[in-house]
């Protein structure tokens, strides 16, 4: 077997426990190898200039449809064009933030769309899981939600 061209920072499960302190969140998050990008629930997305700054508004909800929901203002990092898994290319504002999962702390760049027909509120894509391995037959093994 090949050895690894890095050394790993943890394994996670296939889903895990994460915290984004910065919208006050602590969610379920799918682990997906086969997204480039991470994506986060929102609603009601709305972009604006204010201050010479562009800035996002939406609305999230940590647990589902039947959860409360969140309102969150952030800077907007960008914009970019997204295909999902089913092949339809859209538009779809970014962001960035930190995320912690165990006792790991990095920043995340988030995706906004609207993931209420999905199970989890939160995707992490390839690009946030530099540096970890995943074990897919196991579940939250950086803490129980």
């Amino acid at each position: 077997m090949k050895a690894l061209p890095y050394h790993a920072k943890a394994v996670v499960g296939r889903r895990e426990m994460v915290t984004l302190s910065e919208l006050g969140l602590s969610l379920c998050c799918k682990i997906d190898t086969g997204a480039r990008t991470s994506a986060l629930h929102a609603e009601d997305i709305d972009s604006y200039e204010e201050g010479g700054h562009m800035w996002v508004s939406f609305v999230t909800r940590g647990g589902g449809p039947d959860s409360p929901a969140h309102p969150v203002r952030m800077h907007l990092h960008d914009r970019r064009r997204v295909t999902s898994s089913n092949g339809h290319t859209q538009w779809r504002y970014v962001v960035r933030t930190h995320m912690l999962l165990g006792e790991l702390d990095y920043p995340v760049e988030l995706t906004l769309v609207d993931r209420r027909e999905m199970r989890h509120p939160m995707l992490l894509g390839r690009r946030a899981m530099r540096r970890l391995l995943v074990a897919p037959g196991t579940a939250f093994l950086h803490g129980e939600p």
